[in-house]
């Protein structure tokens, strides 16, 4: 699989919501050593890892996405070699497709869903490696 610098690099990726991105960075850096990789807007979103693997992103309360409640509390991603091919899979098999699949500026080729256990999935395939700073976004500390 390619990787690219403005995506996370591991295969399953949480986002969660949070009322303070910034408080929330500052908080899983001090209390279990995560590393902010990608900062996005001063309290838009956060690409966080951990030293030998895993990934997570904390993001901004918006439409759609709020913090913890019983109807929607977090996203999963998953990191694939064919979005397209795995989310009409998906689909025939109950999941409901949040979005269409669509490719960002980023570098990724993203879809959102619903599985029939009521977690959102977000599928998604690297096209490119694109420098975080082409599109808005900031290097913090390089992966």
């Amino acid at each position: 699989m390619l990787t690219n610098r403005s995506a996370p690099h591991a295969r399953v990726t949480p986002v969660l919501t949070v009322s303070d991105v910034r408080a929330a960075v500052d908080w899983y850096q001090r209390a279990f050593g995560f590393v902010e990789h990608v900062r996005i807007g001063e309290g838009h979103r956060a690409q966080l890892g951990l030293k030998g693997g895993g990934e997570l992103i904390v993001a901004e309360v918006r439409p759609g996405r709020r913090v913890p409640l019983p109807e929607y509390s977090h996203q999963v991603m998953l990191k694939l070699e064919d979005v397209a091919a795995v989310a009409t899979q998906a689909k025939s098999m109950g999941a409901t497709l949040l979005d269409e699949v669509r490719d960002w500026e980023y570098g990724e080729r993203q879809v959102s869903m619903r599985d029939p256990f009521g977690h959102v999935w977000v599928l998604t395939q690297t096209l490119a490696d694109i420098d975080p700073a082409s599109w808005g976004g900031q290097t913090v500390v390089p992966r």
